[in-house]
């Protein structure tokens, strides 16, 4: 992947004005209806919409590429995280200089 694709965007669990979203579990929530099961039965996050705790906050990571791959999907996640005035990060740094997680 180069580019647009690994381009994402971080979603913080606070708002812009410091304070939690509830339910504390939207993120696995968002995160789940993209995810499948495979022959394990064990659930996979799509690499597109992950959970991910970075600095010790649960955040949500959405990559660019889904506004192409799923516009629907992306546009619900985005439309979402403005309504409730959720921090929102980008990040196009990657290997070693990328985001922690």
């Amino acid at each position: 992947m180069s580019g647009k694709e690994e381009d994402v965007l971080v979603i913080h669990s606070t708002r812009e004005d410091g304070g939690r979203l509830r339910p504390s579990d939207w993120i696995e929530r968002i995160s789940s209806t993209l995810a499948s099961f495979d022959e394990d039965h064990r659930l996979h996050y799509a690499r597109s919409v992950q959970p991910c705790i970075i600095s010790g906050e649960k955040c949500l990571v959405v990559a660019r590429g889904l506004a192409d791959s799923n516009p629907g999907a992306f546009d619900f996640i985005m439309n979402f995280a403005r309504s409730n005035k959720l921090k929102i990060q980008e990040d196009r740094r990657y290997g070693e200089r990328a985001l922690e997680a």
